[in-house]
């Protein structure tokens, strides 16, 4: 079995949108960034134009550790789209970021797609790149820990 699911050619590039754009470029140069209030100082996942807790329109970015533990998880056996046909199952996990106010952020986990998944296990971002993509981006990825 493989140890490192990559996406097949074919899938439709992520949407760049300005509210992500910050995002995905530090996804290009190896770093994952979140949006952090400026008013309450917490982090928040997905990108929006206002904070989730105080309401603030005052949002910046703030680069965070890649680092988590796994809070759900599931095992997709049907592609969920033409370029994925014969490409699982995979496995796709939540990521709780403790050290990030606990936002979750979805991913797939990389490996076996067939090995057991424990709820709390200690995972790591890997960026995979997609350089020939337009425009090119870079996935996060998770990895278990040790």
């Amino acid at each position: 079995m493989s140890t490192q699911f990559v996406l097949p050619e074919g899938l439709p590039a992520p949407a760049q949108e300005p509210l992500t754009l910050p995002y995905w470029e530090g996804t290009r140069a190896g770093r994952l960034l979140v949006q952090k209030c400026q008013g309450c100082g917490k982090h928040q996942w997905g990108p929006e134009w206002i904070c989730h807790r105080c309401h603030s329109f005052d949002l910046g970015w703030a680069e965070v550790a890649p680092r988590g533990r796994i809070w759900s998880w599931q095992r997709p056996h049907h592609p969920v789209h033409q370029a994925l046909n014969g490409h699982g199952p995979y496995i796709i996990v939540l990521v709780e970021l403790p050290h990030a106010d606990r936002i979750r952020m979805v991913g797939n986990l990389l490996g076996d797609p067939l090995q057991e998944v424990r709820i709390g296990a200690e995972v790591e971002a890997v960026f995979e790149p997609h350089d020939a993509a337009t425009p090119p981006y870079t996935l996060v990825q998770w990895r278990l820990v040790g």
